[in-house]
C-alpha cells in the first residue's frame, strides 16, 4: 500500500527542490499580483506559474489607471508585489514614483530590448498595436488614411470613433504627444474633439464600425481578431488597417510588469515575472485567445497576427510615455 505525501511535506520537498537551482522561496508565502491585464491572461499566467512552482497568487484585477494610482497612493505600504498593466504608461507612473525594484537581469534578457526600458525597473510582458478599423461599405479602402494626423482634418469630420476615457486609448495619445510634442499634440486632439464620435470602450466601437453607425475607428488589434475567434458577429463586416511607414498609428504599446520595492516577497514575485517573460509564459500568446503579441526574444505570436516585425511601428521610449500630460492635454482639448 502506497500512503499518500501530506501537502506540507509536498511543498517542503518544493523549496527543497527550489532551493537546489539556486532559487530560494518562502514555501509557505503568496504573493499578490495588482492585475490591470486582461483577467483571462493573467489567470492563464498565474495558474502555469503555480502549477509548476507551487507558489499561490491572490489576483487583484482593476485597470490601468486605477491600479497604477493606487500603488502610488499606497506607497511603500502596499500590499502589492507585482503590478501587471495592458499599457505602459502606468508603469511609468508608478516608475516615476520610486516604488519598483530593479527587475531580475535574467527576466530582462528573456525580453527584445525593444520591448523593455533600458533601466530595467520594469519588463514588456506583452504588445498590441494600433489599428485603423473601418467598414469597406462605408469606407472604400482607396480613401483610407495614410496617417493618425490626419484624422483631425476637416475631411475625416463624423468619419471615425474612439474611446478616449479609456486607458488604450490615452496610451496612444501619450505615443503621439512622445513622438509630435506638446503643441502638435493639442493641435491633433482638438481636431479630433471636432471630427470624432466618442464610445465607451473598444469593442463600442469595433461594433458600431461593423454595424455601419460610424466608417472607421482606432482600436486595438485584438479586438477584431478575438471577435473573429468567437462568433465574429461584431467585426465581421470590417477590416483592419495597419498604417506602419513608423506614423503614430502604428504605435506598438507594451504591456508591463514590475515588482514593487515594497514587496515582502521580492523572490517569489521576481520568480512569476521571469515566468511569464519565459518560454512557458509567452508561449500561452501564442496558443491563447488573448491574441496580444509575444515579446519575448524568439518567441512566436499567434499565426493569425501580422507579425511584429511587418508592423514598421514607430520608435518609442516606453519609460517617457507620460500618462498624465496626455490627460491633461485631452482635458484641454475637451475629450475627457
Amino acid at each position: 500500500m502506497i500512503t499518500p505525501i501530506p501537502s506540507f511535506l509536498k511543498t517542503a520537498l518544493l523549496a527543497t527542490a527550489l532551493l537546489s537551482t539556486g532559487q530560494v522561496f518562502a514555501a509557505d508565502d503568496g504573493i499578490v499580483v495588482y492585475n490591470a491585464q486582461h483577467e483571462s491572461l493573467t489567470k492563464a499566467w498565474v495558474e502555469g506559474f503555480t502549477q509548476e512552482t507551487g507558489i499561490p497568487v491572490t489576483i487583484r484585477n482593476g485597470d490601468d489607471t486605477e491600479m497604477g494610482n493606487q500603488i502610488v497612493q499606497e506607497g511603500a505600504a502596499s500590499p502589492a508585489d507585482v503590478f501587471l498593466t495592458e499599457n505602459s504608461p502606468a508603469m511609468v507612473l508608478v516608475d516615476n514614483a520610486g516604488l519598483f525594484a530593479p527587475v531580475a537581469p535574467t527576466t530582462l534578457e528573456q525580453i527584445d530590448a525593444a520591448y523593455r526600458p533600458a533601466h530595467g525597473k520594469w519588463v514588456g510582458i506583452a504588445a498590441r498595436s494600433t489599428v485603423f478599423v473601418y467598414n469597406p461599405s462605408k469606407l472604400p479602402e482607396a480613401d483610407l488614411p495614410k496617417s493618425l494626423m490626419e484624422l483631425a482634418t476637416p475631411a475625416w469630420k463624423g468619419r471615425w470613433g474612439a474611446s478616449p476615457a479609456g486607458a488604450d486609448f490615452q496610451a496612444i495619445v501619450a505615443a503621439v504627444l512622445e513622438l509630435k510634442g506638446e503643441a502638435a499634440t493639442l493641435e491633433w486632439l482638438k481636431g479630433m474633439k471636432t471630427n470624432f464620435t466618442a464610445y465607451r470602450g473598444n469593442s463600442s466601437v469595433l461594433k458600431a464600425v461593423n454595424a455601419g453607425q460610424i466608417d472607421s475607428g482606432v482600436i486595438y488589434h485584438y479586438y477584431s481578431f478575438g471577435d473573429q475567434a468567437k462568433t465574429g458577429e461584431n467585426s465581421k463586416d470590417t477590416q483592419l488597417h495597419y498604417f506602419k511607414h513608423k506614423d503614430p498609428g502604428a504605435f506598438v504599446s507594451i504591456s508591463g510588469g514590475g515588482v514593487l520595492a515594497s514587496s515582502k516577497h521580492k523572490e517569489q514575485a521576481q520568480a512569476l515575472l521571469k515566468w511569464i517573460t519565459g518560454k512557458d509564459g509567452q508561449e500561452i500568446l501564442k496558443t491563447g485567445k488573448s491574441f496580444e503579441y509575444a515579446v519575448g526574444k524568439n518567441a512566436q505570436s499567434n499565426p493569425k497576427l501580422v507579425p511584429l516585425q511587418q508592423l514598421d511601428a514607430p520608435v518609442v521610449d516606453a519609460s517617457k510615455l507620460d500618462s498624465k500630460k496626455a490627460v491633461e492635454l485631452m482635458t484641454q482639448a475637451g475629450l475627457l
